[in-house]
């Protein structure tokens, strides 16, 4: 499982990757794994200013539909347009070509709460 170091991630398995003042935001390998073919990405919330935790989309597989959470609380300020012809991208390269979201984040301490790369590998065994 792909688990790179230089990121943080979330106990719902969401990742963050933090440039200054903004993050990428995406769902991990495992996470990917588990859903399976992704066929639909759904972000209605570019342009908002949400909380840690909170629902900022959801990931439509062919078997199932997951939320996706915010790991650290700010405005979305972009999603990856790239997902609306390739969703698969998620699946294909979940770290890179796959980010769902770029936000403006609020609270940098948040980044404090969320996992290592070592502890995430932890959660999931």
């Amino acid at each position: 499982m792909n688990i790179p170091a230089n990121l943080k991630y979330s106990n719902d398995h969401e990742w963050v990757h933090v440039e200054g003042n903004e993050a990428y935001i995406g769902i991990t390998d495992f996470a990917q794994s588990q859903l399976g073919d992704i066929v639909f990405v759904d972000v209605p919330t570019v342009g908002e200013t949400l909380a840690q935790n909170e629902v900022f989309g959801s990931i439509e597989a062919v078997k199932t539909v997951s939320d996706a959470f915010l790991p650290v609380g700010g405005e979305v300020l972009a999603f990856n347009d790239a997902l609306e012809n390739d969703p698969a991208l998620v699946n294909k390269d979940p770290y890179g070509e796959g980010w769902i979201i770029k936000i403006s984040i609020a609270n940098a301490a948040e980044l404090d709460t969320l996992l290592s790369a070592e502890d995430y590998a932890k959660l999931i065994g």
